[in-house]
């Protein structure tokens, strides 16, 4: 499993427009390998917001084709095109191979 995690940083009092966006639909829960997407919002500092995307995938392989393919691409160019809002101060987006999990203890 490979689970990428985005950070987003935001001026205080806009986590709800960046969780609005990456909960809406979109094309990535029809995309073949995506297991989930989770959306964290960190407890507040004064003066800024952090938000946590975390999406998970079978294997490295299916996030590469959904990272290269058309609706993928296209999201990302409709964002160059619009720019940046003037709300999010960072961004940073890391993957992760899942080496071990932990489920509960069944007895």
């Amino acid at each position: 499993m490979l689970i990428e995690m985005l950070s987003i940083v935001v001026k205080e009092g806009f986590s709800d427009q960046v969780v609005q966006r990456f909960t809406a639909e979109a094309a990535v829960e029809k995309a073949e390998g995506f297991v989930d997407l989770s959306v964290m919002v960190k407890q507040a500092r004064k003066g800024e917001e952090e938000i946590i995307v975390m999406i998970r995938w079978e294997n490295e392989r299916l996030w590469k084709q959904w990272e290269l393919s058309e609706p993928h691409l296209e999201g990302h160019r409709q964002e160059r095109k619009h720019g940046k809002p003037d709300f999010v101060l960072s961004s940073k987006n890391d993957t992760y191979t899942v080496k071990a999990v932990k489920n509960p203890y069944p007895g």
